[in-house]
C-alpha cells in the first residue's frame, strides 16, 4: 500500500474514464484516479486530460467538491442553456471593464446557464457591428465551453454542437440599431475611460 500511484477506479462519484466539468477549464476526461504519497500522507488525485487544451491536471479527490468540478450537465440544463441563447442580450449600463470581469466570473463559474448568458449577451449577427478585441475572445471563451458540454452531452462533434448553438442564436431577438449604436458608443466611452484610468 505505501506505493507512489496506486491506481483506483472511483473515487466521490467519479470513475475513470468520465466526462467531466472543471470550471476553470471546461470540460475533461478522467484519465486515472492515483494514489500518491507525499510527505508520508496519501493524497487521492484525479488525473484529469482536457482534449482541446492538451493539458493535464491532477486535482486532489477530496477537493473536487470545493473547486467546482462536477459532472456533466444533464440533458434538461442543455435544453435550458440553449433556450438562454435565443433570448434577448441583457446588457448591463456599466463601464465594460465591470462587464468585462463579470462575464469572466460566469464563464470560470462552470455554470452552463451562466455560460451560455455570456454567449447571448455578446452573440453579433453578421448584420451589427464588429465586436472589441476583448468582447470577441470573452465571447469565443464562452462559446467554446458551451460547445464543448453540449457535444459531450449529446455524443456529438463539436461542429455538430457549435451548428444547433448557432442555429439557435439566429432565432434570438435582433437588437435595434438604437440599441446597438447605444451599445456602441457606450463601448467607445469605457475605452476612453479604461484608457485614462491606465495613464
Amino acid at each position: 500500500m505505501t506505493t507512489t500511484a496506486k491506481k483506483t477506479t472511483k473515487g466521490h462519484g467519479f470513475k475513470t474514464g468520465e466526462a467531466v466539468v472543471y470550471p476553470t477549464h471546461g470540460v475533461g476526461r478522467i484519465k486515472s484516479i492515483e494514489v500518491q504519497e507525499v510527505a508520508g500522507f496519501k493524497l487521492e488525485l484525479f488525473v484529469i486530460f482536457f482534449e482541446k487544451d492538451k493539458m493535464t491536471l491532477r486535482v486532489p479527490v477530496s477537493k473536487a467538491p470545493s473547486v467546482g468540478m462536477r459532472k456533466l450537465s444533464e440533458t434538461a440544463i442543455i435544453t435550458k442553456a440553449l433556450e438562454t441563447v435565443t433570448g434577448r442580450a441583457r446588457i448591463k449600463r456599466t463601464m465594460w471593464s465591470r462587464r468585462a470581469q463579470e462575464y469572466e466570473t460566469k464563464i470560470n463559474s462552470g455554470d452552463l446557464i451562466q455560460i451560455a448568458e455570456v454567449v447571448r449577451d455578446l452573440y453579433r449577427s453578421e448584420a451589427q457591428p464588429e465586436q472589441s478585441y476583448s468582447e470577441r475572445q470573452l465571447y469565443e471563451a464562452a462559446l467554446d465551453r458551451l460547445v464543448r458540454e453540449v457535444a459531450a452531452v449529446n455524443a456529438s462533434t463539436e461542429n455538430e454542437a457549435l451548428k444547433l448553438i448557432e442555429q439557435q442564436l439566429a432565432k434570438s431577438p435582433k437588437r435595434s440599431k438604437a440599441a446597438e449604436a447605444e451599445v456602441e458608443a457606450e463601448a467607445e466611452a469605457d475605452g476612453d475611460l479604461d484608457q485614462e484610468e491606465a495613464a
